[in-house]
């Protein structure tokens, strides 16, 4: 494996300096309970750089204002990314579905965009970052593929959680990427959320704040930065905030009981970086016109800095999406975010424009170079702690095997056989036995109906004794709830695999049999199959409500 910025931190070990991170003390919110030991790193100690602020020192205005920005990743070369490096000096990139092939390609391009970015200015090494949360939000088209996060809320096993980011992060790193944006803290009490759903570990604060302590801790601990999303809460909207503005009219009192704690929590155990969200909260920021949470001071230089007394980097969401768009240029949204307390302004869609505004901002007095210096440190500190300024390039010919490594499998398959929730076995219907005549319809059925067959029932296209039907958003699917009901006329017992939100018992509540899996990934498929033929006992519980159907959180039957 190749050194990548040897020459470019030659500077930094002279001359170095120390400083510790404070945090300020909180003034309106208590930032945690009486916490117990859940850290996101293996010490609760304050991390002391000594390369970040001799890096900070040698730098230029340019420099600095490119550390806060992470850009959108071009191609699937680092050549289609030279031009945009060279002009920008970039603190990270983000990849996306459309840059990334295999896994020799991916590590190749990550060497690639490290090898350029330490010939710019400083040389700083890149974050380069990925929406990589497993489930549903996946970029890589490798690697092993776990269940989405509600299914991980749904087996109440911290150590599950955990082992699913371990694992995400050891193929992470084996192909050159240090930053992953997740875990998702949102809390999810709306079950018409369009955008969180089963991103979220469920509607529990208690539960969520637990998974996403253990899966920040596992990412840290395995080499890649966490970025806990999205502040101050996603969780109770039905507006998507990548094509509009959620308006979030909760009083404060509930805010701060119902979507707070994972965040006051991970803020507590030091967690690496926060991002954003684009929701107007206007009993959060009481002024009289406030800015979506992202461009707000009221919200992270007041509640999330000043209150919780956090002083780690802090990311906007993606500044391409609508809900951050609607009333400012690409450059003012760019100094507004510096102005509310944002470190890291993530996929500005003009970088020049932001890059000119930010400049002119400073030079007009709007903004201080001490408050780029601010973001510049935390930004370089942490690209310190997780050993990123003197870390080697990915090996590509090393990058395939360690994505192929069968334990992971494993790991993935685990999660999901823990994650089946059993809401509703009417007659003790379930399991069924060897040999039993099952017709598969819906959602997943390709996939399912061999699952099936490999565990000795008899898969048909007429005549069957049980009907089993895939279903994913069914309450607003005429086709799958036409599927079920068609089953129910005819007087054979269903059998409903939900592999979105388990608010689809909403559609047919009266069902014989409810499975609950949070996600379609194939480990998840197959860990329906092996309950529905009695080889897994069901040991999930409901980690939301399904107010529709009359059932709580917690419920979870098993045979």
């Amino acid at each position: 494996m190749r050194p990548s910025f040897p020459r470019a931190l030659a500077p930094a070990c002279v001359a170095l300096t120390l400083i510790t991170t404070a945090c300020s003390t909180p003034e309106e919110v208590d930032p945690s309970p009486e916490n117990d030991d859940r850290s996101t790193d293996a010490s609760a100690e304050p991390f002391e750089p000594v390369l970040a602020p001799q890096l900070l020192a040698d730098m230029d205005l340019d420099d600095k204002i490119g550390q806060l920005l992470v850009l959108t990743a071009q191609g699937t070369t680092a050549a289609d990314n030279a031009a945009q490096i060279e002009a920008h000096r970039p603190g990270g990139i983000i990849y996306f579905d459309a840059n990334l092939n295999d896994a020799e390609q991916i590590a190749e391009m990550s060497a690639g965009v490290q090898d350029l970015a330490a010939e710019q200015g400083q040389g700083v090494p890149l974050f380069v970052s990925i929406d990589q949360e497993q489930g549903r939000v996946v970029r890589m088209p490798v690697g092993t593929l776990f269940p989405d996060a509600m299914a991980v809320g749904a087996t109440g096993d911290t150590e599950l959680a955990a082992l699913r980011a371990a694992t995400t992060a050891d193929e992470l790193t084996a192909v050159g990427i240090n930053m992953n944006y997740a875990p998702d803290a949102d809390v999810n009490t709306d079950p018409d959320n369009p955008v969180i759903g089963i991103r979220s570990f469920g509607s529990d604060p208690e539960r969520v704040s637990e998974m996403v302590l253990a899966e920040a801790a596992a990412y840290a601990e395995h080499g890649v930065a966490p970025v806990i999303k999205h502040f101050p809460g996603h969780g109770d909207t039905d507006v998507d905030s990548h094509s509009g503005l959620p308006v979030i009219d909760l009083p404060r009192d509930r805010w701060e009981a119902e979507h707070l704690p994972p965040f006051r929590d991970a803020v507590e155990a030091g967690v690496d970086a926060v991002m954003t969200a684009h929701v107007l909260m206007p009993q959060l920021d009481t002024g009289e016109d406030p800015d979506p949470a992202t461009l707000s001071p009221a919200i992270i230089d007041g509640i999330l800095r000043d209150e919780l007394g956090y002083d780690g980097v802090v990311t906007t969401d993606a500044l391409n999406m609508d809900g951050v768009r609607q009333r400012h240029g690409d450059g003012e949204i760019a100094v507004r975010v510096v102005e509310a307390g944002v470190d890291q302004l993530l996929m500005p869609p003009d970088p020049g424009a932001a890059v000119s505004a930010i400049r002119e901002a400073v030079e007009s007095g709007r903004l201080t170079e001490e408050r780029i210096d601010q973001s510049v440190l935390r930004i370089l500190t942490l690209k310190e702690k997780r050993g990123i300024l003197e870390a080697e390039s990915a090996d590509p010919a090393e990058a395939e095997q360690a994505l192929e490594d069968p334990e992971h499998a494993e790991a993935a398959q685990r999660v999901a056989d823990a994650s089946v929730t059993l809401v509703q076995n009417v007659g003790d219907l379930l399991p069924l036995a060897e040999g039993t005549r099952v017709r598969v319809q819906g959602v997943g059925a390709d996939r399912i109906a061999p699952a099936l067959a490999d565990r000795g029932l008899e898969v048909v296209d007429s005549g069957e004794e049980v009907l089993v039907v895939g279903t994913d958003g069914a309450r607003g699917s005429q086709e799958q709830q036409g599927q079920v009901s068609a089953g129910e006329a005819a007087g054979t017992p269903v059998v409903v695999v939900a592999q979105g939100g388990p608010y689809d018992l909403e559609a047919f509540p009266e069902v014989e049999a409810f499975i609950a899996l949070y996600s379609s990934v194939e480990v998840s498929r197959v860990a329906a199959a092996k309950a529905i033929t009695g080889e897994l006992d069901p040991s999930g519980t409901l980690p939301v409500d399904i107010p529709g159907a009359g059932v709580s959180s917690g419920t979870g039957l098993s045979y």
